[in-house]
């Protein structure tokens, strides 16, 4: 290839046509050397299962999942617990797939790495497979497959695995539940135990401080005010009938020194002192009231008791006996009737006296509770925090307990998340590996592209001169002339200069043109 000129549609057309076989003669050979290839590996097997994940039965709103963990982390967990050497070696035993001396550890490692699944996205979802609800996994399914020699060793091998995890995911489900279940019961125990600890020491305080509790002050304040006024209007009753008392006593000993004197007159002398002292007196009270006034009418009344007696003492002289301890038993009743006030005065007063006192310890009792209010309010409220704290949280988890059995029961009975096979394992009649096909085409594409870098390689080692511009690129000088072909076929060739009749020049001739 002539360098630094450039190059055209025609000049490629000429390229291809000129390393046409280079380039077919390697992409016809490589297929078959593809195919020839892909018959010295053994054949292997992909048998495949289809497992749909159907949605809880029961509606969210009323039960809610325990396990929130995604369907693909979970498959992960699933795979790991399924692929351990207690679960697999009664398969592999049963199927004899420890051969030619291998161990379990190793067959296990082979049936991995010959184990795959593929999640089954939304869009393309199994027919009849209900769709997830919103904030759902996107995966309502997925594909198991397992690649083996033989093609019924896969399907069985495929079928055993698919089995063990819809098991495994059932089992490892009801598991979580009731652990989920078992532990809230724990936690619920405990909170129980704690929330009647603070119940009986919130039950202590109240006995304890019984009427000065927050809600207890405004009842504490009214009652002192209510206890107060009863307390003034005792005092005022007991001063009264200490008052009342007084003047019945200060009474009673006038008319007892009266009656005493009235007892000691025995003679007429002293009859007729009080005869003379009645008379100065009526005359007092005459010159200040009329005679229908009850002291004048008292006064002639006495006048005349005394004037009655001295006739009598002057008509029937009394005997000369000793009648004071007599007189003395008899008192009038008047005197008996104010000893007898006396003694309910006597009796009033101690009875406000002691009722003074009790409103006194109750009026200070309700003080000190009015005193201490603040403090035990303090107190009070810290611990009825805690009981608040400690009921909220046993209401918590006493709800949770009942959802996480309500998920448990549910579990049990099959209604929550399931992994459904809807495809069970197919026999493959065509080997996964080596697909020849496959093999052929990569050997076709491959023989083209090295054919077409042999071309190329061919081209840009070709430094011949085959047109005015190669000779120009060549010598880098402008053409002054170009002569046409002599020769033999020259008749062959039109006024243009070309060939008619023949597509290539004998060796011996010279080129069509020479340029100068």
């Amino acid at each position: 290839m002539i360098e630094n000129r450039e190059l055209g549609l025609d000049d490629y057309l000429a390229m291809l046509r000129r390393r046409l076989k280079t380039i077919l003669i390697p992409a016809l050979v490589a297929p078959l050397a593809g195919f020839a290839v892909s018959l010295a590996f053994p054949p292997r097997y992909t048998s495949q299962s289809a497992v749909l994940v159907e949605v809880q039965k029961v509606p969210e709103g009323y039960v809610k999942p325990v396990i929130t963990e995604d369907i693909s982390q979970r498959i992960t967990t699933i795979l790991e617990q399924v692929f351990t050497r207690n679960r697999l070696q009664p398969l592999i035993d049963r199927l004899g797939l420890a051969k030619n001396g291998q161990s379990v550890d190793d067959v296990i490692e082979q049936m991995h790495n010959n184990f795959s699944y593929e999640p089954v996205v939304s869009g393309v979802q199994t027919a009849g497979a209900p769709r997830h609800r919103p904030g759902e996994s996107d995966i309502p399914g997925f594909y198991v497959n397992y690649t083996a020699p033989d093609p019924r060793q896969a399907q069985q091998i495929c079928g055993e695995l698919t089995s063990m995890i819809i098991a495994e995911n059932l089992k490892s489900r009801e598991q979580v539940a009731q652990s989920t279940t078992d532990f809230l019961s724990r936690q619920l125990d405990e909170a129980k135990r704690a929330l009647d600890s603070q119940d009986s020491k919130l039950a202590a305080f109240k006995t304890k401080y019984m009427g000065q509790l927050p809600g207890d002050e405004d009842n504490n304040l009214k009652l002192l005010m209510a206890m107060n006024s009863q307390l003034d209007a005792n005092t005022q009753s007991l001063n009264r009938a200490q008052q009342d008392k007084a003047y019945a006593e200060s009474l009673l000993a006038q008319q007892l020194a009266t009656w005493k004197s009235s007892q000691n007159a025995n003679n007429p002398v002293t009859l007729q002192q009080q005869l003379a002292t009645l008379q100065t007196e009526l005359i007092t009270l005459q010159s200040r009231y009329t005679d229908d006034y009850p002291d004048v009418v008292k006064t002639k009344n006495d006048i005349a008791e005394v004037k009655k007696r001295l006739a009598d003492m002057n008509a029937n002289p009394a005997p000369a006996t000793d009648t004071s301890d007599k007189n003395a038993a008899t008192e009038p009743p008047e005197l008996r009737q104010l000893r007898l006030q006396i003694h309910q005065y006597d009796q009033a007063i101690a009875q406000a006296t002691r009722e003074q006192k009790r409103l006194q310890d109750q009026i200070r009792s309700y003080q000190g509770r009015v005193a201490l209010s603040p403090g035990v309010e303090e107190q009070y409220k810290l611990l009825t925090r805690d009981y608040e704290t400690a009921q909220k949280f046993y209401n918590d988890l006493l709800a949770k307990k009942s959802e996480s059995q309500m998920q448990t029961d549910l579990e049990r009975r099959e209604q929550g998340e399931q992994m459904r096979l809807i495809n069970p394992a197919n026999l493959p009649d065509t080997p996964s590996f080596p697909n020849r096909l496959l093999f052929a085409a990569g050997g076709l594409g491959g023989g083209f592209v090295v054919g077409v870098a042999l071309a190329l390689w061919g081209e840009l080692r070709d430094k011949s001169i085959r047109n005015e511009q190669d000779v120009t690129a060549a010598l880098d000088l402008p053409t002054l002339i170009s002569v046409p072909w002599i020769g033999s076929d020259a008749g062959d060739r039109s006024s243009d200069g070309r060939l008619h009749g023949r597509t290539k020049p004998p060796a011996e001739e010279k080129p069509e043109t020479v340029e100068v």
